[in-house]
């Protein structure tokens, strides 16, 4: 059975179309990955623009087009921080139900740390037995979740949904172009203060971080140009490479971060808030790595389609 998930999120609307092989490891069969910052200006407003709604309804109806023509049987559709967070939404419920014949699920952060968790593992290698630790940095949120991948569903020990993300913190703490070293500053105690009640890293197990702040962090320090989602799948990212990333990316100007061999331009804007938050989690667990994990909420919801 062939099936689609799609994942509106704060920044990035995440499309999976996947099936079962015969050994039973669910294979994409197509992905696409658009900005279309839905959340935009939802900090201070609490609701949708119309620009944003307009952007992420374009990209929905693309999306569409595209589970037709692949010939879905089963679609699952969530939205997450910016539709938890703003009104201004029903454009965008009536365009799914109309053309993809399913309601939005706008999951709670406890939903979305679950589902982040479940696709986040999917196709790395890890035990089953030992408890390991995600974090999901988004534009609105970042989601943490500690528990075991145990065959069927996963346990769950610990999850929580912070109301920090690299979108979020960017309009909330940087006008400057680069920022500034006080905005620096700003950030980094904005998110030490967020993940204060964060609990001990399982084990002393490197962490595994998903999303598009980790995906771009993983591909700028790799020069990967085109993206290449099989090389950034559980690469080991060090410590080291991700401060000397960031340390690069927060002293170039917004222009020059664009054409960096890696980056995603669109987000560029928005990583080195995205990348101080990743950081501050690695400095409160005192580890010296992360797994970087191509996969997160879409993969989760098509584990349970399929």
């Amino acid at each position: 059975m062939r099936v689609a998930t799609i994942d509106i999120g704060t920044n990035t609307v995440l499309l999976l179309v996947a099936e079962r092989r015969g050994d039973g490891a669910l294979e994409a069969v197509c992905e696409r990955a658009t900005i279309t910052r839905l959340g935009e200006g939802v900090d201070r407003s609490r609701r949708l623009s119309a620009a944003a709604v307009a952007r992420t309804a374009a990209c929905l109806d693309e999306y569409a087009d595209a589970a037709r023509e692949l010939g879905v049987q089963r679609v699952a559709v969530v939205g997450t921080s910016a539709m938890r967070d703003a009104s201004g939404g029903e454009p965008l419920h009536h365009l799914v139900r109309a053309r993809l014949g399913v309601d939005v699920r706008v999951v709670s952060g406890d939903e979305e740390a679950r589902l982040t968790f479940r696709g986040a593992l999917s196709g790395l290698r890890v035990d089953a037995t030992e408890d390991v630790a995600v974090f999901d940095i988004g534009g609105g949120s970042t989601e943490v979740v500690v528990g075991r991948a145990a065959a069927g569903s996963p346990r769950i020990e610990y999850a929580r949904s912070f109301d920090v993300g690299s979108v979020r913190l960017t309009e909330r703490h940087v006008t400057h172009d680069p920022p500034t070293e006080a905005e620096i500053d700003q950030l980094r105690r904005a998110a030490r203060a967020a993940f204060a009640t964060v609990p001990p890293l399982p084990g002393g197990r490197p962490p595994v971080g998903i999303a598009g702040t980790m995906t771009t962090l993983a591909a700028v320090s790799l020069g990967l140009e085109p993206y290449d989602g099989a090389r950034v799948h559980g690469h080991a990212m060090g410590k080291g490479d991700l401060d000397a990333v960031v340390a690069m990316l927060a002293s170039t100007d917004l222009a020059s971060r664009r054409v960096i061999r890696g980056m995603e331009p669109k987000r560029a804007d928005v990583i080195v808030a995205g990348g101080i938050l990743a950081q501050s989690l690695l400095e409160l667990w005192q580890t010296d790595a992360v797994i970087v994990s191509d996969r997160g909420v879409r993969w989760g919801l098509a584990e349970e389609l399929t």
